[in-house]
């Protein structure tokens, strides 16, 4: 949004505990609204800065807007100046065990009773119950939760392709915090939220329980659900691309006919109806993969766009950073990595008033705000320089 327009939480400060996927969403969905996000970190850093191959870019992407603090927390002086960064927040934010925050003091119970006003933000595997001893990834509650099931072909569970249910948690969170503070505003107390990565998978799952519950039937996975549309698949056309194709309904039936001539299979009447085209998916689908594999994808999505029919070219993530789309609507943002690189980032997919969300802080590297903020709790210049030679911070 424009410099000059204030955010919706402008003036909000987080300080949060968080590595990973789930809590760092809370604070990036905090952060992209506009509030002040203080990043917590151990003196070697929070180690999603380190991961390789799919985790390579969990810490660029959840941790735009944000600051960086690396304090050590073990010491008494490291904890002396988180409490004095947390005296000053209106929100904290974390994802760790739950005996490992009260060892250190920083849990609800313990911090409450320093400020009643204080929110507090709790990312967990599980909410309090049966399970909630467990360690829990999302790729754990994927499969105990129903998703992989659904995801997967019989027999064979698959995980779905993104980190659904950390990032899902994480905006709950987000969206808990935001609910405490607008109550806040009536009681002047500040409460515990709580978001769980199972809850979350149940939640995504919860249309395919409540066909159970309407139906009777269980829900078959997604790749041998019998589709209510006779046409809704990919296809593999000229040049070895695909693209998914659908027709939804008798008036798209007509016009897809229409704009391929295919009157002959228009004035069939074993296909004359939607639920006709069901049945008929055996011997329909074939004979339209032998028609349509003599175009190519551009052809087939420039034709499906003409006349309003529902098409997606099947794309690789990375070619999205030159979506026209993305490019010109504004939902990439220029970002400096925190090795220097210059690179791209997707915006929370929401406008306001018009206009997206942007980047105002990139991603920090290890400990930047440390001594700007240090000075702004109160510490002097000779006090943050022997904070560092003692090892305290970084």
């Amino acid at each position: 949004m424009s410099e000059t327009k204030a955010l919706p939480l402008a003036g909000i400060r987080v300080v949060e505990f968080t590595h990973m996927v789930m809590g760092p969403t809370c604070g990036m969905t905090l952060g992209d609204l506009g509030a002040e996000v203080i990043k917590v970190e151990p003196l070697a850093g929070d180690s999603t800065r380190k991961l390789l191959g799919s985790g390579a870019g969990f810490y660029p992407l959840f941790n735009r807007n944000k600051k960086s603090i690396a304090v050590d927390l073990k010491s008494p002086k490291g904890r002396e100046i988180v409490l004095k960064l947390i005296a000053t927040a209106d929100i904290v934010s974390e994802n760790f065990k739950t005996e490992t925050m009260q060892k250190l003091g920083l849990d609800y119970a313990s911090l409450s009773k320093l400020d009643e006003r204080l929110i507090y933000v709790s990312h967990k595997g599980f909410l309090p119950g049966p399970y909630d001893h467990r360690t829990a990834l999302d790729e754990v509650v994927q499969m105990m939760g129903g998703l992989a099931y659904m995801t997967g072909r019989p027999g064979d569970p698959l995980r779905a392709g993104s980190s659904v249910n950390d990032i899902m948690g994480g905006m709950f969170g987000a969206i808990g915090a935001m609910a405490a503070l607008m109550q806040r505003q009536q009681t002047g107390k500040g409460q515990e939220v709580q978001s769980a990565l199972f809850e979350n998978n149940i939640f995504l799952v919860a249309q395919h329980m409540m066909q159970f519950a309407v139906t009777g039937k269980a829900a078959a996975p997604m790749p041998e659900r019998i589709s209510p549309w006779g046409i809704y698949d990919v296809f593999s056309v000229k040049d070895n691309e695909q693209i998914f194709l659908a027709v939804v309904g008798d008036g798209q039936w007509k016009t897809f006919c229409e704009a391929f001539a295919y009157a002959d299979l228009f004035a069939d009447p074993r296909v004359t109806t939607n639920n006709d085209r069901v049945l008929a998916r055996s011997w329909l689908i074939p004979e339209l993969r032998q028609r349509l594999a003599q175009f190519n994808r551009a052809e087939l999505s420039a034709r499906f766009e003409k006349v309003g029919l529902p098409f997606a070219p099947i794309t690789d993530p990375q070619h999205l950073f030159d979506d026209p789309h993305l490019q010109q609507t504004g939902g990439l943002a220029p970002m400096e990595l925190p090795d220097g690189r210059q690179t791209q980032v997707p915006l929370l997919p929401i406008t306001l008033d018009g206009e997206r969300l942007g980047l105002r802080l990139d991603p920090p590297k290890l400990g930047e705000h440390t001594d700007a903020l240090l000075q702004s709790l109160g510490y002097s210049a000779g006090e943050v320089t022997a904070l560092h030679a003692e090892g305290v911070v970084l």
